[in-house]
């Protein structure tokens, strides 16, 4: 996977965000123009390299941004609140997203040929994008810690930060999660194998 720039690095100084909580507009657009695509990036990952979803999103998170910026209170740094803002508006569209989908397939899919179309697309998009689709499969307790330090290149310890957990919990997760993609992607490599 390629390395995107990690969110951790400051891009803004502290007199921005204190003019951000201000509400001053210029401040927050140097704000949203230094954060947009690292924002952007984790939200494809979470989503699945969907950018439609991604980009909704991001625009969810900058518009909590604005309202929430003056609860930062400088205890951590900005992009590990950030971070935690990201992470958390991700998993709430996805559990949002989720009941919907669900709700969809129970009305929409009335014929078993309906239902195994969309089961066959499923699974071509799978073995199209293995490797996304296989870390968008973790529960995010287990997706975060990867696509943090693997995509973000965090530390232990900044995710331990971003995600309000301890260091041990961060390494038992990115085991766990480890453990699950190994077996997602034996499954995806077993599938073209067999021609299903």
């Amino acid at each position: 996977m390629e390395r995107l720039a990690v969110m951790s690095e400051p891009l803004v100084d502290e007199r921005v965000i204190k003019d951000c909580q201000q509400g001053d507009r210029e401040a927050f657009r140097l704000l949203f123009e230094a954060y947009k695509d690292r924002v952007f990036s984790i939200a494809v990952y979470s989503f699945h390299g969907d950018q439609s979803a991604a980009g909704d999103v991001t625009q969810q998170i900058f518009l909590k941004l604005m309202t929430s910026i003056g609860q930062f209170r400088g205890e951590s740094q900005f992009a590990t609140w950030l971070h935690r803002l990201v992470v958390n508006t991700c998993i709430d569209e996805q559990r949002r997203r989720k009941r919907h989908i669900g709700l969809e397939d129970a009305v929409g899919l009335h014929s078993t040929g309906e239902r195994k179309q969309a089961e066959r697309r499923y699974e071509r998009q799978e073995l199209a994008d293995s490797v996304k689709a296989a870390i968008g499969e973790l529960k995010p307790k287990f997706r975060m810690p990867v696509l943090l330090k693997y995509v973000e290149g965090l530390s232990y310890e900044e995710i331990a930060d971003v995600l309000g957990c301890s260091k041990g919990t961060v390494a038992s997760r990115l085991n766990r999660g480890h453990k699950q993609l190994a077996l997602r992607l034996a499954h995806l490599r077993d599938q073209v194998v067999l021609g299903e």
